[in-house]
Formats: C-alpha cells, structure tokens, sequence
C-alpha cells in the first residue's frame, strides 16, 4: 500500500485555507500513485488552536469544512485516494468535554469513520484535556480495514506510552498495544508533535523501538510551520517494520511524501545536522517567518547596540523575511562606544539591512531636568543608579516603538533566555516589542548561534561582536559581569533549575557554589513578574518561558 503523508503548514484558524492547503497536497499525492493519505493533527484548524476550541460555533463549522473538503475530493478524485483527516469532532453524546480531538475518514466524497484521540497530554505546552474528551483506547476503536491491511489508526500522544520504552508513564492504558491485540498489521499516526532541541533524535529513536518491538510498518505525518511560539519540524517518515527508517520528508518545510508502507529500510538517506546550532538557526528562522506571515507583517525592525543579541536577532531577522525589509536602529548615548557603533555599521553592511540613528543624549538630557526637583527631594545618599540606568533603556523604547507605530513595522525585541531569567532587562525598556526571537537562548548558546551563522553565511556577524565583552552600555565601563555570574556558571545553574526543575539544595548539591546558586535562583523568583509582561518567541528548549510556564508570582521561593 502507497501511504502519502501530507506535511503541512497550516494557519491556526484559517478553516478555509487550510482545508486548500490539504487539498493541494492530496492531489499531489493522488498523482504519485497514493492509495491512503495522513494530515497531521487537527489540520483543519492548525495545532494547537487553544481557546478557540471553547467557541462552538467554531468547531462545528471546522466539521462543516471537513465535510464539505470531503465531498470536493470525491467529486474531484473518483476512486482517489482515502484520507485520514485531523479535525475537532463534536461530542454528541451529551456527556464530558464538548470535542473529540479526531482523525476523519474521508472517502468516496464523505465522511466514513471517526478515530478519536486517546491520551490527551497536559503536561508542559498541552492542556488538551481543557478542550476534548478521551477517545476509546480499546483495539476495535482504534482499527481501519484499508485495501486489506488493518492499520492501527494512532493521534500524536497516543504512541507516546509504551511500557517498554518509557521508565514513568503517563497514563494506565497504551491504545497501540490495544490494537495489537486486535489484529493491527501497521500503524499510522497523525501529528503535531513540536520541536525543541534534540527532540528529533528521540522522537526516531521512539518511533523506531515501537516499529521494531510490535515488528509493523509504521507512518508518522507530522506538522510544520511557526504558531505562536511553537515551531513544529516536520520530518514525517515512515519506519519499516525491522525498525529502520524506509522514508523521511523534508524538515523545517512543507512536503508530500509517499512510498510503500511495507517498504523495507532505505539502502541510504542523507544524514541530518542535528547539532544545537544548526536546528536552533532553522527553527528561529522558520519561527519568525511564520509569525510574521501568519500575523500579516511584512517588515521588521530592531535596535542595534554592537552587542551579540542584536547582532544574531538581525542576522534571523534578515533571513527570515529579507533584509530589504529589516531596519537596524541605533541609539547611541554618551556611554556607547565608538566601537559598538561602527560594529553595529558594519553588520547592516554584511547583511544588507537598513540602518536610522538616533542619538539619546538630548532625551537623556530633557530627563534628568524633568525628573531633577523629584529626584531632589529624596533621602540624601540615593545617587544615580540603576534608575537612570533604566530611563535610558526606555527612551529607546519609546523611539523603537513610536517608529514601530509609524511604519508598521514589528518590533523585534533582543532579549535572550539568561536575561530574562535574572530580570537582566528593563521593563518598558529593551523589553518593548512585538516578538522575541532569542528569548529561549542563553547567553552561551547566542555566542554559539553567531559562530555558526559566520560558518554557514561568512562573517555575518563581524567578530569583533563575538569578541568583546558583553555590556549594556548604560554607564562607563560597565560589562554584564559586573553584576551577573559569568555567563558559563549562570547558564548552566539555569538549565538545572529551569529545565532540569532543580531546586537551589539540589543545585548546591551538583557542585555549585552556594551563595551563587541562593543569588540566581532569587534573581528567577522576583523577575516572573516582567516575564508575564514579555513578548512571545520561538521555544527550542525543552522547557522554557511562555505558555508551558505557570509559577506563581505571590508565592515563597522554593526551597
């Protein structure tokens, strides 16, 4: 049997373009000879559609589009291929969650079958139990007769549970396992499964022990595409029942791909960079050029401070929606050092972006007489700092801002993942903006990101950037140091205690120096109240700021 799977980048709520984006892959599959085809995941609707889902009136007409993109194909392609269709079904039973999160059946011009998803992860980015009800996790629910072949009819999560391969599961029953038992000869999964960083690697080595121990082909159609701050990689495949990949698609873009589900192993596939600088770059690009797409921006705008967050955020900036259509802006206050300037010059050269410059002084100048008679009447002692440190931060807000208001441009802010952690940033200030491209990127993973994009572009970011030594510039001398560990401790107390979920005991315990670990781990706890107010970004790490995120702001610090 010819399996097409059908790779798509679908936009969250456009049920009509996403119902031609499926069509237009159906019949590129149909002319290569397919005889059964997967979408991933709630492809009429995009993944994942959130709240959204709470309108009713939304999912009965994304069924309503299903039916009617059903009824097109059979009309179009008699004797076509049959599609499993990803789609939110409404529940008519009158009992639990309003939808099924569910793989329509569409053949002969209709909607034959229903396949409903199973496990409903909540863990993380998910909360799919807020929207569906669990499907039958029994065999017979999960079993479609195709040409003869009895496939094992699988949604995502639903794969994700095997007893073998998993040391904690998540959830009492295996829906793969349940079909087995009622005679499955292959299985096919539809998709939308997100990227972060070396979750490739095991998402094949999953995908492989479960065709390998069940001894089945198995079809995995996955998403692609940037919503929100999700980015989805692709790399649909099918695995031969010995376990070896037999067929991948392309990653980090759309694709049809169909082959033989009972295809033995591929005698050779071009191996994948799965470096972490090489799949960050893919995905910050991917990320960003969808958000701008998706959102209806065309151009993008960012300061430029000489520093490496700028630098890297203009290098994806540029190639995710042209240089043409990036503009640099420059700030320069009486700390700024020629040689940021001429840094900042520079890179727009290298990457053909626009370039405005702005000097601050004057505002700085306007207000410090404005806040002079009040700054006055405090408690002697109370000398210039970090307030003043942070008006300069925020006049260069408000220009980036007033620019973005003007031009229509999206505002790129340039803060990365350590900053944002520590508070390291100005609310109302180098916060300002619409997107945050790099804030899922510590600070050594930034400097890493540069050096990979000289390696793959020549020279893109001038390596006096890579060189000097980070500074905010905000007053003479000043370097990130003065007040943050070094960014190789900082970073690595971090991922412990970000995406390792370790407490500060257990972080002392690992070898790191106490009164340090105390520092950061209260630096993390009172700055949650800027990251509520932060811009969304591209996620890459396995756990990271944003919608997966959920501490509490008026709470103790954790032991």
């Amino acid at each position: 049997m010819r399996v097409g799977l059908l790779q798509l980048n679908p936009k969250v709520g456009d049920l009509a373009g996403n119902a031609a984006r499926v069509e237009a892959a159906y019949a590129r599959a149909a002319a290569q000879g397919a005889e059964l085809c997967l979408t991933p995941e709630l492809a009429m609707t995009g993944y994942p559609p959130r709240d959204m889902l709470l309108y009713a009136g939304f999912a009965r007409a994304a069924f309503a589009e299903a039916e009617q993109l059903a009824a097109r194909l059979g009309q179009r392609f008699p004797g076509g291929p049959a599609l499993l269709l990803g789609c939110p079904e409404p529940n008519a039973s009158g009992r639990g969650k309003a939808l099924y999160n569910a793989a329509l059946l569409c053949e002969g011009g209709s909607i034959r079958a229903r396949f409903r998803k199973a496990l409903l992860p909540t863990y993380d980015v998910f909360d799919e139990a807020r929207y569906f009800e669990p499907g039958d996790a029994s065999g017979a629910a999960r079993i479609m007769t195709h040409r003869g072949v009895r496939l094992c009819v699988t949604i995502c999560e639903d794969l994700w549970n095997d007893k073998d391969y998993w040391p904690h599961r998540l959830y009492p029953v295996d829906p793969v396992e349940a079909a087995m038992a009622a005679g499955a000869q292959a299985i096919v999964n539809l998709s939308a499964s997100p990227f972060s960083l070396r979750k490739q690697a095991l998402r094949r080595d999953m995908l492989s022990s479960i065709a390998t121990k069940r001894g089945l082909p198995l079809a995995y159609c996955n998403q692609v595409g940037g919503n929100d701050e999700l980015v989805f990689d692709g790399r649909s495949a099918l695995y031969a029942a010995c376990g070896a990949l037999a067929a991948r698609a392309a990653s980090f873009s759309e694709d049809v791909l169909v082959a033989e589900l009972f295809a033995p192993a591929a005698a050779e596939l071009p191996e994948e960079d799965l470096s972490a600088p090489a799949e960050t770059w893919r995905a910050l690009v991917l990320g960003t050029r969808d958000y701008f797409a998706k959102c209806g921006f065309q151009k993008a705008l960012l300061g430029l401070s000489g520093g490496i967050d700028s630098a890297v955020v203009a290098a994806v900036a540029a190639e995710a929606v042209g240089p043409e259509n990036v503009t640099g802006v420059l700030m320069p206050s009486p700390w700024s050092s020629q040689g940021s300037v001429d840094d900042s010059l520079e890179l727009a050269r290298t990457l053909g972006i626009h370039t405005r410059t702005i000097p601050i002084a004057p505002l700085m100048r306007a207000f410090d007489e404005s806040l002079a008679e009040s700054f006055g009447a405090l408690a002697p002692g109370i000398g210039p700092g970090t307030t003043e440190e942070n008006v300069q931060s925020r006049i260069r807000g408000n220009l980036l801002m007033a620019l973005s208001n003007k031009t229509g441009a999206l505002l790129l802010t340039t803060g990365n993942k350590s900053e944002l952690a520590v508070g390291y940033c100005t609310i109302y200030g180098d916060m300002s903006g619409g997107f945050a491209v790099i804030s899922d990127l510590p600070k050594t993973q930034v400097y890493a990101l540069a050096r990979y994009v000289n390696a793959i572009k020549g020279r893109a970011v001038p390596q006096a950037i890579i060189d000097k030594a980070p500074s905010a510039e905000l007053k003479p001398d000043q370097t990130d140091q003065d007040t943050l560990p070094p960014y190789e401790v900082l970073d690595a107390i971090l991922a412990l205690h970000i995406e390792k979920e370790h407490t500060a005991a257990e972080i002392v315990a690992a070898g790191f120096e106490p009164e340090t670990v105390a520092r950061v781990c209260a630096l993390v706890k009172g700055a949650e109240f800027k990251r509520r107010q932060a811009a969304p970004g591209v996620k890459v790490a396995w756990r990271s700021f944003g919608s997966g995120w959920r501490m509490p702001l008026a709470a103790a610090p954790l032991p």
